[in-house]
């Protein structure tokens, strides 16, 4: 199934997500995955600037997932959207959430 099939069908005005990635790995990736949305950075925390509306994206560090004697690195990341209807929500997040998928076939 293509990438952009997986995409969610609705994305709420706020919402939380579990990433399996370091902070390290989630800075290295966020830049593209923003695209030339304006943004700045202050901390664990983005604030981007989306046509008519704003996403800012908390971030903080979580146990790593252990799986046998695998340890997955865990980010707690939340979005919050202002000034987006449901359309334009999706629009930024399904170029976001193909970017930042990983792994997988």
């Amino acid at each position: 199934m293509p990438a952009a099939e997986l995409v969610q069908a609705h994305y709420a005005e706020t919402f939380e997500r579990d990433m399996g990635c370091t902070e390290a790995e989630w800075l290295g990736w966020l830049p593209a995955a923003l695209g030339d949305h304006a943004w700045q950075r202050s901390g664990p925390s983005v604030q981007a600037r989306i046509g008519p509306g704003s996403l800012q994206i908390d971030w903080r560090p979580a146990a790593p997932r252990v799986l046998g004697s695998a340890r997955i690195p865990r980010l707690l990341v939340r979005f919050a959207f202002a000034g987006l209807d449901d359309g334009q929500r999706h629009a930024f997040m399904k170029r976001f959430d193909v970017y930042m998928q990983r792994g997988g076939g």
